[in-house]
C-alpha cells in the first residue's frame, strides 16, 4: 500500500470508528429518523455546495441511479439498522460486528464478481474464521443474558450494505467526483427520512441536552461529510477490498471510547469473539494487515 494509500487508510479508519460513539450520545435526546436526518442534511448543506463550485455536481446528477443505490446501501438501511440497534447493544459492540464488512466483502467479489483472488484458502479460512468469531460471541452473551440476537442482526445486515457500497461506487462511480456523489447521496436520504423526523425535531430540540446537539454535529460533519470524502479516495487509491479493511481502525476505536467514555462491559464474549474476528480479519486481509 502507498504512503497516501497508508494516511487515507488510518484516517478513514479513525473517523468511521467515531459514529457508534456519537450515536449512544445523541440517542439521549433524539430518535433514530432524526439522528438519520439531521446527518444527512448536514452532510449535504456542506458537499453539495462544494460539488456545485467545483463542477462535481453535474456528473453526480448524470449518475443519478447510481447514486441513489449507493445511497440506500450504504445510508438509508445501515445508519437506520446500527442507530436502532444501538438503544439495545453496546456502542463497542455495534463497531466490533462491523468488521464482519470485509468478510461479506470477499463473498461478494467471490460469488457475484467472479473473483478467483477472493476463493483463495487463505480469505476463505479468514471469513470463516471471522463468522465463528461472531457467532461465539453473540451466542455465549445471549446465553448470559447480555444481548438479544436480533440486535446483532440489524447490525450485520447493516455490514452487509457497507460491503456493498464500495464495489457499487468503484464499479460504476469511479469517474465521478466523490464529494458530489456523498453530497447528493445524504440529500437523497435526508428526503427519505424527512416525513418521519421533522413532526418530531422541534419537541426533540427543545428538550435535547448540549450533548447530544454536539453528537448530531460531529456525525453529520466528521463522521459523515469528511470521513465519505476521505474514505471514497482510499476506494480509488487501494480498491474496494481493500478499503473495506478499515474496520480493523473502526473496531478498536469504538470499542476504546465505549469501554473508557461511556463504561461499556466487557463481556465473556468480548473476550472470547474478538481474538477469533482479529485473526479472521488478518487472514482475509492478506499481505495488508
Amino acid at each position: 500500500m502507498s504512503q497516501k494509500g497508508i494516511v487515507l487508510f488510518s484516517l478513514a479508519g479513525v473517523f468511521w470508528g467515531l459514529p457508534y460513539f456519537f450515536i449512544a450520545l445523541a440517542l439521549e435526546s433524539f430518535s433514530t429518523p432524526s439522528i438519520v436526518f439531521l446527518r444527512t442534511l448536514l452532510g449535504a448543506l456542506v458537499l453539495i455546495p462544494y460539488a456545485a463550485a467545483t463542477g462535481g455536481l453535474k456528473p453526480a446528477l448524470k449518475a443519478w441511479p447510481y447514486v441513489l443505490i449507493f445511497a440506500v446501501v450504504e445510508m438509508v438501511g445501515p445508519w437506520f439498522l446500527i442507530t436502532e440497534a444501538e438503544k439495545h447493544i453496546s456502542s463497542g459492540l455495534a463497531g466490533l460486528l462491523i468488521a464482519t464488512v470485509p468478510f461479506f466483502a470477499v463473498a461478494i467479489l467471490a460469488i457475484f464478481l467472479k473473483d478467483r483472488k477472493a476463493l483463495r484458502p487463505r480469505p476463505l479460512s479468514g471469513m470463516i474464521i471471522g463468522f465463528a468469531g461472531v457467532a461465539t460471541l453473540v451466542g455465549i452473551d445471549t446465553f448470559t443474558g447480555v444481548i438479544e440476537p436480533l440486535y446483532v442482526l440489524m447490525v450485520v445486515l447493516a455490514a452487509i450494505g457497507y460491503s456493498i457500497a464500495p464495489i457499487v461506487a468503484n464499479i460504476k462511480l469511479h469517474e465521478v467526483p466523490s464529494a458530489a456523489v456523498i453530497g447528493l447521496s445524504m440529500a437523497f436520504v435526508a428526503l427519505i427520512y424527512s416525513p418521519f423526523s421533522l413532526p418530531r425535531l422541534e419537541g426533540e430540540f427543545a428538550s435535547a441536552t448540549g450533548t447530544s446537539i454536539v453528537a448530531v454535529v460531529v456525525l453529520g460533519l466528521v463522521c459523515s461529510a469528511t470521513a465519505f470524502v476521505i474514505f471514497f479516495m482510499l476506494i480509488k487509491e487501494v480498491g474496494p477490498a481493500k478499503a473495506t479493511l478499515i474496520t480493523y481502525v473502526n473496531t478498536a476505536v469504538a470499542l476504546s471510547l465505549g469501554i473508557v467514555f461511556l463504561g461499556e462491559p466487557i463481556t465473556i464474549g468480548l473476550l472470547v469473539g474478538i481474538p477469533l474476528i482479529t485473526f479472521g480479519l488478518i487472514l482475509a486481509g492478506g499481505s495488508q494487515r
